[in-house]
């Protein structure tokens, strides 16, 4: 648990970071354009075309230089995550005929996803989901089993739930999973 909720803040903090950076350096971008303050000479014949795109082109290059660098290490720094997660991938894919057959008599056929408020979707499970994505180092165990139906597989996709979504879907579990250590969920695949 704790380190699904790392995992997901440091996500969801380098998300927010990079959206404010984009910000940052498009109003760098357009401020650079406001005219200056200070005036400088150039000589009797006044200012060329050169002088004047010069100038400009330097200082939209100043203004947007701290916020491109720090779009840089972000996006450096998300890259060797990625790396990481790929690294982390379980060989096997798909879980088992034997896996699946045991999450779905869990779940009674159920999906086990949220349908709002914190309840359980009412519909029938159809596929086996990996609770923590595949894609990001989850791995394929029954402890990683979610019995999901169409709609709720698609709408949660390859994200990572949060820690909030996971402590739900244990309190739901332990209404209909009368074992103890079925009750956990999500597992991620270790370091290589």
């Amino acid at each position: 648990m704790l380190e699904l909720k790392r995992i997901y803040w440091t996500r969801v903090s380098l998300r927010m970071a990079y959206s404010a950076a984009i910000v940052w350096l498009a109003a760098a971008f357009v401020f650079s354009f406001q005219p200056n303050t200070v005036h400088t000479t150039f000589g009797d014949a006044g200012p060329s075309v050169t002088d004047i795109l010069g100038k400009m082109f330097d200082g939209v290059l100043a203004a947007v230089a701290a916020p491109g660098l720090v779009i840089v290490a972000l996006v450096i720094t998300v890259l060797i995550i990625r790396s990481r997660d790929v690294r982390r991938r379980d060989p096997v894919r798909r879980f088992t005929r034997q896996q699946r057959r045991e999450g779905m008599a869990r779940a009674d056929g159920q999906c086990e996803m949220e349908a709002g408020f914190g309840r359980r979707c009412s519909r029938p499970a159809e596929h086996g989901d990996h609770f923590y994505p595949w894609s990001k180092g989850g791995s394929t165990s029954l402890q990683n089993f979610v019995a999901a139906c169409s709609g709720c597989n698609r709408a949660k996709g390859a994200r990572i739930p949060s820690p909030s979504q996971q402590e739900r879907l244990e309190r739901r579990r332990r209404t209909y999973v009368t074992l103890e250590d079925a009750v956990i969920v999500g597992e991620r695949q270790p370091l290589p």
